[in-house]
């Protein structure tokens, strides 16, 4: 059973709609919540830009400014999230490295780590809309992420936790990302008394014996065999049950457990109307 969350803290629409989820969670789980703010001291200081003679002084006093915005922001988006999270109360733990190194360290300690979508954490904005952060985290963590979308949609009902209630979309394409990700979701305990809806690319597997194995971990599955495109039909189902999340595992790569940014898997996690769980 979940026991710790891990909560990337920032002001995105996404990463507003992370902490949503989080808190409801962990409401409906009992798991302790652990909010995250990273500062980016390497980035706000400017440490590997080179500064010509005589400039030292007005970057030193650039940088300040910077660190003070930064922690400004930090206080307000902390500000906001005690306030949503009302009586539910939640650590708060303050990292001064990048993103990617402050959730590895922090996230080897919880069970699950919860990020917006688009989440910067003090970085340039997100081009195409997914964090390259996410990318770091499948790649070198070893804990699972739920990856949250931005928009109501997503977190309309979410202070109630209702949306969590709504069935639960399980892809299995075979792979040994798949199995380990529907592994630690059912470990985890994230579905329990829920209806999951478990759609089986893999003609050579048996959908029933899928079935079992959730029914085993406290879950109400309904497990099909289909066939076509994994993204459309996955992406359709999503909005048509609605989905509360979506469970994915990450690409491989010449067997090293890897998001590619051109993959189905990042397609996916862009499109997605739901959060999504992965596990690398």
């Amino acid at each position: 059973m979940i026991r710790s969350i891990l909560l990337a803290l920032d002001d995105t629409p996404g990463a507003c709609a992370a902490r949503d989820v989080a808190f409801a969670l962990a409401r409906r789980t009992g798991a302790a919540v652990t909010a995250l703010i990273v500062l980016d001291r390497p980035h706000t200081r400017d440490v590997h830009e080179a500064v010509p003679l005589g400039a030292s002084a007005f970057a030193s006093r650039r940088n300040e400014k910077l660190a003070e915005a930064v922690e400004a922001e930090a206080a307000q988006v902390l500000a906001e999230a005690r306030n949503v999270a009302g009586d539910l109360a939640f650590e708060v733990v303050r990292r001064e490295e990048g993103p990617e190194e402050a959730l590895l360290a922090e996230g080897a300690a919880h069970d699950l780590i919860i990020i917006g979508r688009d989440s910067t954490l003090g970085r340039e904005a997100c081009d195409d809309g997914l964090s390259p952060t996410i990318e770091a985290l499948l790649r070198d963590g070893a804990r699972p992420l739920l990856v949250v979308p931005p928009g109501i949609e997503a977190t309309g009902h979410l202070a109630a936790g209702e949306a969590l209630k709504r069935p639960v979309l399980v892809a299995h394409d075979g792979s040994i990302a798949t199995m380990r990700t529907l592994h630690v979701f059912a470990l985890l305990g994230l579905a329990r008394d829920q209806v999951v809806k478990l759609l089986d690319f893999v003609p050579e597997t048996s959908p029933e014996a899928l079935g079992r194995y959730l029914i085993r971990h406290g879950m109400k599955a309904e497990c099909y065999a289909v066939s076509g495109d994994v993204h459309d039909i996955l992406l359709a189902e999503a909005q048509s049950l609605p989905a509360a999340l979506m469970v994915l595992g990450a690409d491989q790569e010449s067997g090293i457990s890897r998001l590619i940014f051109g993959s189905a898997t990042a397609r996916l996690l862009r499109a997605s109307p739901c959060p999504v769980f992965i596990h690398g």
